[in-house]
């Protein structure tokens, strides 16, 4: 059963860092492609960040330069390196798994929430002016 928890989401003001984790267990990790996502109340579920199984990443413009997706599968981990954060950014945040190719015929794309099957509880990221 595939699980995946989110952590070090927190309280920051604009300008400061946060790096979010994500515990992944029961699945071969590395043979799933990964993504960040976010949401806040009333508004769709958006991708942040994605990245693939050969590790090649994809971002929106909305946090391109501030965000940076990485993962160690020695330690089945997905990172969100968020720099630079701006009061939008305050959102739930979510990690997300499955395999590529479903993601790909469901979703269009690593940042399309549509695509993926596995999700985790998310972590709450508030950024104060």
């Amino acid at each position: 059963q595939v699980q995946l928890v989110e952590s070090g989401g927190g309280s920051v003001q604009a300008g400061g860092s946060l790096r979010l984790s994500c515990a992944a267990s029961g699945y071969i990790y590395s043979a799933y492609s990964m993504g960040w996502f976010r949401q806040v109340p009333g508004k769709e579920r958006e991708g942040v960040a994605g990245i693939d199984i050969d590790g090649s990443t994809s971002y929106p413009d909305s946090v391109k330069g501030r965000f940076a997706v990485s993962k160690d599968n020695a330690k089945n981990t997905l990172y969100l390196q968020m720099n630079s954060l701006k009061p939008e950014d305050t959102a739930m945040y979510y990690c997300a798994a499955d395999w590529r190719t479903r993601i790909i015929a469901n979703g269009g794309s690593l940042l399309s929430p549509g695509g993926y099957r596995y999700w985790g509880q998310g972590t709450q990221v508030t950024v104060s002016s």
